[in-house]
């Protein structure tokens, strides 16, 4: 039986792992306290099938995402043709996939957002702008927001905190100020009513902006990845029960997150049963016309 939709997971493969290596082996150090070398964590990545494997039993059909931030990190890219191919290879595992583009490469970007969405047939965009360094308000950036309108390709904005270099001295370079709800995704929203705008994550330490974003302007919408839903603050919670109920959507952050483990942190928050069902499935189904 099909529990969730999980719209927002990433590649847990050695692919995958070659693009955030830097990153990937920081996580492990901060939250894990394990130091590994870059092939240990090479090695330790998992096969395409055995990851499509965890989905299954999870009972779970996720969207997988690209990642390409080459600009700013130096770091190579989880291509939008690997992230087409496993949504292709794995359809009992994936939905589809969210391509993603360094929004620097400026007509390059717009292009590759066009084919992804033409040709390689994926759903959406993705950008995290801290890990990007850009703001997405910067009018630089609004011809890819165009181009994501003419397609009719929602976008996901990465906001609030990131484990990406947490932790670390530096934070390995990465800005927390580009993922700030407003002003930079409500001008996007706000200069782009035809956009669909997907906030990534709960949105800490501005989860509080976030609401009044999601709120003001209907062609916003949440989803919920990367955190336990044991720490999400009053407010966000009260309004799941109520005002956002329809505009938020299950995520894992996969690999970063076992379903299981945040399956059984929703039932022991309380939620009602017809509240979680949109959560975890009819708000994904709806909200990004997905039929299963």
């Amino acid at each position: 039986m099909l529990k969730a939709i999980d719209v927002h997971a990433h590649p847990s493969t050695r692919a995958a792992a070659k693009s955030m290596l830097k990153y990937q082996k920081a996580l492990m150090q901060y939250y894990q306290k394990r130091e590994l070398s870059d092939e240990e964590v090479l090695a330790i990545s998992k096969t395409e099938e055995d990851m499509a494997q965890d989905f299954v039993d999870a009972g779970v059909k996720g969207i997988i995402v690209a990642w390409d931030a080459e600009t700013n990190t130096g770091q190579p890219a989880t291509s939008n043709d690997y992230v087409a191919r496993l949504t292709s290879d794995y359809p009992q595992a994936f939905v589809g996939g969210f391509a993603c583009v360094d929004p620097w490469k400026g007509e390059m970007a717009i292009k590759e957002a066009e084919r992804s969405i033409k040709e390689l047939k994926l759903m959406g965009v993705k950008f995290q702008q801290s890990a990007q360094a850009f703001f997405p308000n910067d009018r630089r950036f609004y011809p890819l927001w165009e181009k994501c309108v003419e397609l009719k390709a929602p976008v996901m904005f990465h906001t609030g905190t990131t484990g990406l270099g947490a932790g670390m001295p530096g934070g390995l370079g990465i800005h927390l100020k580009y993922t700030r709800p407003i002003p930079y995704i409500d001008d996007v929203a706000a200069d782009f009513p035809e956009l669909l705008i997907i906030a990534c994550h709960p949105s800490w330490p501005w989860q509080d902006e976030m609401i009044a974003v999601l709120i003001h302007k209907s062609n916003v919408v949440m989803e919920l990845s990367g955190w336990s839903p044991k720490y999400f603050s009053p407010a966000l919670k009260k309004e799941l029960h109520g005002r956002l109920q329809d505009r938020a959507m299950f995520g894992s952050d996969y690999p970063m997150i076992p379903h299981q483990k945040l399956f059984d942190a929703y039932a022991s928050e309380g939620y009602r049963d017809d509240i979680l069902e949109k959560i975890f499935l009819t708000n994904a189904q709806r909200i990004l016309g997905i039929r299963i």
